[in-house]
């Protein structure tokens, strides 16, 4: 505390050592915290959609939400982890996900010009710009997916669920 009574100074967020994944502990043989799960934990295969996330699109198309929500959590299953990403996030990263390859076709099917609404003079197309967001926030998403699964998985992490959806959307664009 300053002389004038402020809380101000001491240690700054982020500071310090970064704890060590979980993987490199147990090859320590150290005893691990997250391998301590509670008893009243029942583990289920995987929660159900929830019905928001499978909504037909205002253009009648359907979002390919379902297919990266089970793929996320398939993978999730296999490094073990799925109790510690909350499903909340899980959706979040399908939602993202879906809506920046719902744009990215959009743009496939209008094109990268559009018609200003006024002026009838050639703009950027709006899809675009959206993509790009959608895009940046799934990135994120992710990536916090990622650091939470490298942080509490017992073996070593080899690939992330953001590879299934490039392949995903190189397979919509087929129309398979």
């Amino acid at each position: 505390m300053a002389k004038d009574g402020t809380r101000r100074g001491g240690a700054r967020p982020g500071a310090g050592r970064k704890p060590k994944p979980l993987a490199e502990k147990l090859k320590e043989g150290r005893r691990a915290e997250a391998m301590l799960q509670p008893a009243e934990l029942v583990g289920v295969d995987m929660p159900p959609i929830r019905e928001y996330l499978t909504e037909t699109q205002r253009d009648g198309t359907e979002l390919c939400t379902k297919e990266i929500y089970e793929d996320t959590y398939r993978w999730l299953r296999s490094m073990k982890c799925e109790n510690f990403v909350s499903r909340q996030l899980v959706e979040q990263y399908a939602m993202t996900m879906a809506r920046w390859i719902h744009c990215e076709q959009t743009i496939s099917r209008l094109g990268y010009i559009a018609k200003h609404c006024t002026t009838g003079a050639p703009i950027a197309s709006p899809y675009v710009k959206m993509a790009m967001d959608y895009s940046r926030q799934g990135v994120t998403i992710g990536n916090e997916i990622q650091q939470i699964v490298k942080e509490n998985c017992p073996q070593e992490v080899v690939s992330n669920p953001n590879d299934d959806v490039m392949e995903l959307l190189l397979r919509t664009r087929k129309g398979n």
